[in-house]
């Protein structure tokens, strides 16, 4: 059969349809970009943002009316399932359900489809929540340059307004020496970067017997594989980054470290991140930040804040707008408050959407400024920078250390996969671009 991939979300959804992919040809069936030739359609969906849910819904509807008397099957998987069953049928009453801890079952489910016996008793245990590990399975890379690797699934976190969880249910993480084997098998195939991606990496070993931090010492193993790559650290909260700051840091030293953090915060706000369900205060997150740059000064830091959450007020808002002016992330993913059905947040009252869009608009304008000013300490300067992406023509991208983005527009193809040398002539907000030396 031929069957299109449509994917939605962060990198950990990334892996799962390079997984989903892999299954799928390793039993026969052809992948195909064009979804107008495809017998199976998947839609591996998302919940973190209400807008790209509502885009989501949208595809679902579109597809039933695009598909109307084509006998194409549907296959809606990701978060989306666990957490939307009946909307999802409500949308397309024709669409099969495949939950985020049933990936390994996608035959299964095509066969049974085909076979007549997919009732919606069977639908309803493709939903179900069991530890499924995708590690060692089947996979076709979207880059071969990039290993994507799922270090674990879920979290022990609480939050209010986060419908993930509600999906991806408690924290299980997967084995070490399954997570070994995986990027070696990587690596030994071409890769020259691995991802490591979870809903938060710092939680890793928190549900095993001893319940300790295990993050550094897999960190560890993972820079000891005798191979020439570089590690990034996905996501990891603040909560689960303190208790092992001392560990990380020498650990981020190594040359085979991006020195690229990821800490969302969500808000600078302590009567936020107590109303959120945080775990953690923004001092907290205040001296992770310094300590990291006192010991690697030109380290990138990202971080995601929530705008709008229903009881911020002006004075909220403001100690946010100040955490930006003063830290100056040089990564900022803002979001509008969604409220999502089944979460804690679902009772309250929502801010006006003017306060919100108002408050987003200046927050973002001060992070385009902090941001900007951030990146001119590169400017000239000479950086050796890894290319892992070719873009439109002759652009490509590449990154430097500190995991910043470079433009490089070169006619020289074999670039693509190797370290090479750049000057940096502009800098931009987001992005650096450099000329070959």
């Amino acid at each position: 059969m031929d069957i299109h991939i449509i994917t939605y979300g962060c990198a950990a959804n990334q892996n799962n349809s390079e997984i989903l992919a892999g299954i799928l040809k390793s039993s026969g069936h052809n992948l195909t970009n064009n979804k107008e030739l495809a017998d199976v359609i998947i839609l591996n969906t998302c919940v973190v943002k209400q807008k790209t849910e509502n885009k989501i819904k949208r595809q679902i509807q579109d597809l039933e009316k695009e598909n109307k008397g084509k006998n194409k099957l549907l296959i809606i998987t990701g978060c989306m399932p666990e957490t939307d069953a009946k909307q999802i049928k409500q949308l397309n009453e024709n669409t099969i359900l495949l939950g985020t801890h049933h990936f390994k079952n996608i035959n299964n489910i095509i066969k049974s489809y085909k076979e007549n016996k997919l009732g919606w008793e069977e639908q309803e245990e493709f939903i179900s929540h069991r530890n499924e590990t995708k590690l060692n399975l089947p996979k076709i890379p979207k880059n071969k340059l990039i290993s994507i690797t799922q270090i674990s699934e879920g979290c022990y976190g609480n939050c209010t307004y986060c419908k993930t969880r509600l999906a991806k249910g408690k924290l299980f993480s997967y084995s070490q020496d399954e997570i070994l084997s995986s990027i070696e098998s990587d690596l030994k195939n071409g890769a020259k970067e691995v991802w490591i991606t979870s809903q938060d990496c710092a939680n890793y070993g928190l549900d095993q017997e001893n319940k300790e931090h295990k993050l550094p010492e897999l960190l560890d193993k993972i820079l000891s594989l005798k191979h020439r790559f570089k590690l990034r650290l996905g996501m990891s909260d603040p909560d689960n980054i303190y208790p092992i700051l001392d560990k990380l840091i020498p650990i981020y030293k190594n040359k085979k470290m991006y020195k690229f953090l990821h800490i969302p915060i969500q808000s600078a706000s302590n009567n936020i991140l107590s109303d959120m369900k945080r775990k953690y205060k923004i001092e907290q997150v205040e001296e992770i930040i310094k300590e990291f740059r006192k010991e690697i000064p030109d380290i990138t830091i990202a971080t995601d804040i929530i705008i709008g959450y229903p009881t911020e007020k002006d004075k909220d808002f403001q100690e946010s707008l100040d955490f930006i002016k003063k830290f100056k992330p040089d990564v900022f993913n803002l979001s509008k408050m969604s409220i999502h059905k089944g979460t804690l947040a679902e009772k309250l009252k929502p801010l006006l959407i003017n306060t919100i869009s108002k408050r987003t608009t200046e927050i973002m304008k001060i992070h385009q400024e902090t941001a900007r000013q951030n990146k001119q300490k590169f400017k000239d300067k000479e950086i050796k920078v890894f290319v892992n992406k070719k873009l439109e023509g002759s652009l490509y991208e590449a990154r430097d250390e500190n995991y910043n983005i470079i433009l490089i527009n070169s006619n020289d193809k074999s670039i693509l996969g190797n370290n090479i040398d750049v000057m940096i002539k502009q800098v931009g907000v987001h992005h650096l671009i450099g000329e070959m030396i």
